[in-house]
């Protein structure tokens, strides 16, 4: 295929990708030829990339209203598309809007016009229901984990927003799973369907662990102490399990993250700051944290709690072995728990004894100021080094957000650190500096 988008090179090396793998260039040639696309690929494997490169392709750089519509089951799913949008640097404003912050925010934010807004259901409804942006512009609608909205209520939402958009063009529906059936009011009359759902995740290995106790607890922590520094994720099924497992591990230092559905959102996104920019290195979590969040390559995820459907099992599995790469998926059997179909023919993994994993060389510090101050990551990173008196290898990940930054320092540094830049200037804002 002769590719169409002419500025693709640049995006591709602003994302440090060296080319599209098979379904994205597919996707791509469908999405520019065809009005209704319906993309199926196992997690992990690129779908927005794949989606968001022919959308950018087709924007009116002369539209000052909104232009495309992306609605997505998560808060963490709508945060992590706008991220992607900002980073391949193509000129046009994104913004999302998901509950859990006030309306008059989001009003902020869109009273200057993005071309690709995203957005949870209820809240993408209640914006076209309020008149908040005009709805004559969109031309292209995205259900992007349309499956998982369905499945967490999100139904008559979605009706609605069909229903408030007269003039969509092209409609892109993607799904890890092929569980849910496409509704009716959705109105596609003949999709193009993009399959990859077979390719599966082929070097993904799945191991049984087993427990001499029915709570499981000490055998999660043999297996950590077996698996030692590495990313991983341990999935539960309910946040009171949650809490124990992570009473638990805080009790033999074991350091961690939490991420579920009752936390509040600011501690959800720094349970997942953290866990990207390694001052975790273990995060435990139920089934949110199954798909469409923004987290790095993983080598294991354990099933301390298997969930009740065997797609779900499939999604979990998806967080590592990502892009085609190797990584395992360890259930826990309990003693005298009966294991479902679903989980076949798994090896038995030996544990071997070993000490703790070692405590991340990492800590997370909060600064007070973002991209609407005009903070760039450099200007953290001058601070940091010149006056605070920090070497290069002694920063790590910086993630600039509107209104504030996050950024990994070097444990035996953080002290020294907040003393010598807390409250300095950056740009023509004094900033805050401390840690999470």
């Amino acid at each position: 295929m002769t590719n169409p988008i002419k500025n693709q090179t640049s995006i591709l090396e602003k994302l440090s990708i060296e080319k599209l793998n098979a379904m994205q260039e597919e996707a791509q040639e469908a999405i520019l030829t065809n009005p209704e696309i319906v993309l199926l690929s196992p997690t992990g494997t690129g779908k927005t990339l794949a989606f968001l490169l022919p959308i950018i392709a087709e924007l009116d750089i002369n539209c000052p209203e909104v232009q495309v519509l992306i609605v997505v089951p998560s808060r963490e799913l709508a945060i992590q598309i706008e991220q992607v949008i900002r980073e391949m640097g193509s000129g046009y404003k994104a913004n999302a809007v998901y509950g859990g912050r006030t309306g008059s925010k989001d009003k902020t934010e869109i009273k200057h016009r993005p071309a690709i807004l995203i957005g949870t259901p209820g809240r993408i409804a209640d914006h076209l229901r309020r008149e908040n942006f005009s709805a004559e512009f969109v031309a292209t609608l995205v259900l992007d984990e349309f499956d998982k909205s369905l499945e967490i209520g999100f139904e008559s939402e979605m009706n609605e927003i069909l229903a408030l958009l007269p003039k969509v063009q092209k409609k892109i529906l993607t799904s890890a799973t092929q569980e849910v059936e496409i509704p009716k009011f959705v109105g596609l009359n003949d999709p193009q369907i993009i399959d990859y759902l077979h390719e599966g995740n082929s070097q993904l290995k799945v191991k049984t662990v087993l427990s001499a106790s029915p709570d499981k607890v000490e055998t999660l922590a043999e297996l950590l102490c077996h698996l030692g520094n590495q990313p991983g994720i341990v999935f539960c099924n309910f946040k009171d399990t949650i809490q124990e497992v992570s009473d638990f591990l805080n009790r033999n230092n074991i350091g961690h993250g939490c991420f579920y559905g009752g936390m509040e959102q600011k501690d959800r996104e720094r349970a997942l700051i953290k866990f990207r920019n390694g001052t975790h290195q273990l995060i435990v979590a139920t089934d949110l944290a199954a798909r469409g969040i923004d987290i790095p390559e993983i080598k294991f995820i354990i099933h301390f709690q298997l969930p009740q459907r065997a797609h779900e099992f499939t999604h979990r599995n998806g967080r590592t072995a990502r892009m085609f790469n190797d990584g395992t998926a360890y259930v826990i059997k309990g003693k005298n728990e009966n294991l479902p179909d679903f989980v076949e023919n798994a090896e038995i993994e030996m544990l071997q004894k070993a000490p703790l994993p070692l405590p991340s060389i990492w800590r997370t510090l909060f600064v007070s100021g973002g991209r609407k101050d005009k903070i760039s990551k450099g200007d953290i990173a001058g601070l940091f080094i010149k006056q605070g008196k920090l070497g290069n290898d002694q920063i790590g990940i910086i993630e600039i957000k509107t209104d504030c930054a996050f950024v990994a320092v070097q444990a035996s540094e953080v002290n020294s650190l907040i003393k010598l830049v807390d409250n300095s200037k950056l740009k023509n804002k004094k900033v805050r500096v401390t840690e999470i």
